[in-house]
């Protein structure tokens, strides 16, 4: 039975986690693991759009201010706060005041600095986060766990365990798909969007930035369609009796289903990233005639004509590199990154919304950690991972407010701390994903994103 069920051992997980929702008919062939699934309770969003700022922007300069940084500016910090030492190994650094100009934005009167004006003008819209906490220290233990949960290599990403529990509305198209913004790479590169354990059917797929969106996807010129089709057909069936005798390798599983999903992709993705379909008055929206706004305004308008046909997932790095790291000259290297991000954000916020995909499309945004309250070199900020700021829009989320506190200072969560296992939990919920109830059986023992740690912060729900 192992050997001509066809779906190797990740299908026997999955059929486990689905048996008390939905039951498959007979077929002779193994239903696809990318199959849309059911969820667990009513769910609030169909999509994800996480918005990751590569390098760690700096709460206290953006969506939490504190005044008691102007007071004791040039001072080390108080003994209450005991000895800090901080990542990058300095201690009794002197408190940095910022220098942003803040206003309460909206009905909710929410504070954002003057470093984003455009995303205030959506304020109310955002559920801001401002008591995030992880345990990763430097950016690749704090990419790492931010997308995995974990600080270490060999987990599932985020968006592996969305298209696990959920699959995908549109098999024509990949349910997990990742951008990157600028001419560096994301440190840690596919391990953050990798499927760790889980067969690799549910790995992200990445897109170019430059010329054909997806590698190898162009039919070659002098091979017709009917000539393709018959060629990957038989290629699938030597595959498959290949396969037959290796249930257990999901590599091979996920490369015979990625040649006919890159087949039907071949008809529905040059459509899907085509952005020449989009009016001029939109592409505006999202800045693609501003020289600095034009590559992150291109993936996020990519990013909604993606999840308005059913893709699952998309993940769109901004200032791939660690360009949010700002251990010197904050002042510059902040100015310039929020100016590249900041228009496209508000752009793609407010065109979901005219369109009616807000609500049903979970916008994330934040970065790997926060900056530190006391100066770096003079004039930067350092890492600070046990406080900073996230926020949330659409998908069912109670906009135009701030949830959880720091302390008067910005370095530590205080109340209604969110570690990153509560931040994945919350995403899940809002999709309709009891976590706990999403499990993987990894040799025989069963594992969840949240490793049994997390709770979803359903505070941050709107009220039905």
């Amino acid at each position: 039975m192992l050997l001509q069920c066809g779906g190797g051992f990740g299908s026997l997980a999955l059929a486990g986690l689905l048996q008390d929702t939905a039951s498959a008919g007979p077929s002779s062939e193994a239903p696809s693991p990318l199959a849309s699934k059911l969820v667990h309770h009513p769910a609030k969003a169909k999509s994800v759009i996480f918005l990751f700022m590569d390098g760690g922007p700096s709460h206290l300069d953006t969506f939490d201010p504190k005044p008691d940084l102007d007071k004791l500016a040039g001072k080390p910090i108080p003994e209450s706060f005991g000895r800090v030492l901080t990542a990058m190994g300095e201690f009794d650094s002197p408190i940095m005041p910022t220098q942003r100009k803040w206003a309460q934005h909206g009905e909710g009167g929410l504070w954002i600095s003057d470093w984003l004006p455009h995303t205030a003008k959506m304020a109310d819209e955002l559920a801001v986060i401002r008591s995030c906490w992880t345990n990763g220290i430097n950016h690749s233990g704090g990419i790492c766990q931010m997308n995995t949960g974990s600080q270490f290599a060999g987990r599932p990403s985020l968006g592996s365990w969305v298209t696990y529990g959920m699959g995908t509305e549109n098999e024509n198209l990949p349910a997990f798909v990742v951008m990157q913004e600028g001419k560096g790479r994301v440190i840690n590169g596919a391990r953050n969007w990798g499927a760790g354990f889980m067969p690799a059917i549910y790995q992200g797929t990445t897109m170019q930035r430059t010329g054909s969106p997806f590698t190898n996807l162009d039919r070659p010129k002098h091979v017709a369609g009917p000539q393709q089709r018959a060629a990957l057909d038989f290629l699938a069936d030597l595959n498959q009796a290949h396969a037959a005798e290796r249930s257990d390798n999901s590599e091979l599983e996920a490369r015979i289903r990625s040649f006919e999903l890159a087949y039907q992709m071949q008809s529905h993705a040059p459509d899907a990233v085509d952005l020449s379909q989009e009016t001029e008055q939109t592409k505006s929206m999202y800045g693609l005639d501003q020289k600095e706004t034009a590559d992150y305004g291109r993936q996020l308008l990519m990013a909604r004509r993606l999840v308005e046909r059913g893709v699952r997932f998309v993940q769109c790095y901004h200032g791939a590199g660690s360009k949010w790291d700002a251990h010197s000259k904050i002042e510059s290297n902040h100015t310039r990154m929020c100016r590249g991000m900041d228009l496209p954000v508000a752009g793609l916020i407010q065109d979901l919304k005219q369109r009616g995909l807000l609500d049903q499309t979970l916008i994330v945004w934040g970065g790997e950690f926060g900056r530190t309250p006391m100066s770096e070199k003079g004039d930067g900020r350092d890492h600070n991972p046990t406080g900073f700021s996230m926020w949330m829009a659409g998908g069912g989320v109670q906009g135009g407010q701030a949830y959880g506190t720091t302390d008067d200072l910005g370095l530590h969560a205080v109340e209604d701390r969110l570690h990153v296992h509560d931040i994945h939990s919350t995403i899940l919920h809002l999709m309709g994903i009891d976590h706990r109830k999403l499990i993987y059986l990894h040799k025989g023992r069963p594992e969840r994103i949240d490793q049994n740690e997390g709770r979803a912060y359903t505070k941050i729900v709107k009220p039905t």
